[in-house]
């Protein structure tokens, strides 16, 4: 299987974390500056549309429970799994991706984590990804994999230095499982 879908923070739950992040904090919006002032996000990933931040934009980091989102809408309970963890948003609705050709973030060489959910919301395993010249080949092999697991629903892509989450892959619609 090959074209999967690098889904961003949905427009609901972006409404509210621009209300309340999911660790219960207002956001403290800020003008993304690259001279690290009052912090160095340039360039840094924006879960909310995909794309890294451009100098001027006007950001907040947030803390986001992706698996706790995506278990409330599903009707599962991630139990110990759930976890918060920051990332960027635009301060305003940004009008979410535009345009996205392969997967959001990928620089070769970069590391990630590949971490599979089932439908509990519960961790089947996970799996380190050094993210090849080809990045869209090496990240539609690493979900090929990740979802010949039949047990796993959804898949996280995180970032391995700091864990931050990048998004998210759900098991195709009518795929079949093994």
């Amino acid at each position: 299987m090959t074209g999967y879908a690098p889904l961003p923070i949905p427009p609901t739950a972006l409404g509210e974390l621009r209300d309340r992040d999911d660790a219960g904090r207002p956001p403290e919006p800020f003008t993304a500056r690259e001279d690290g002032v009052p912090l160095r996000c340039v360039g840094s990933p924006l879960r909310c549309c995909l794309r890294p931040i451009e100098p001027g934009e006007r950001v907040a980091l947030v803390s986001y429970a992706p698996l706790r989102r995506w278990a409330a809408a599903v009707g599962a309970d991630p139990g110990a799994y759930d976890e918060v963890g920051p990332v960027f948003v635009h301060v305003e609705e940004c009008g979410g991706p535009r345009d996205v050709r392969g997967y959001p973030f990928a620089r070769p060489g970069a590391l990630r984590t590949l971490r599979r959910y089932d439908a509990a919301g519960h961790i089947v395993g996970g799996a380190l990804f050094e993210i090849p010249e080809d990045s869209r080949a090496g990240f539609d092999r690493a979900l090929d994999e990740a979802f010949a697991h039949p047990e796993v629903e959804v898949v996280h892509v995180r970032a391995l230095e700091y864990g931050c989450f990048h998004f998210e892959v759900r098991r195709p619609a009518g795929s079949a499982r093994s």
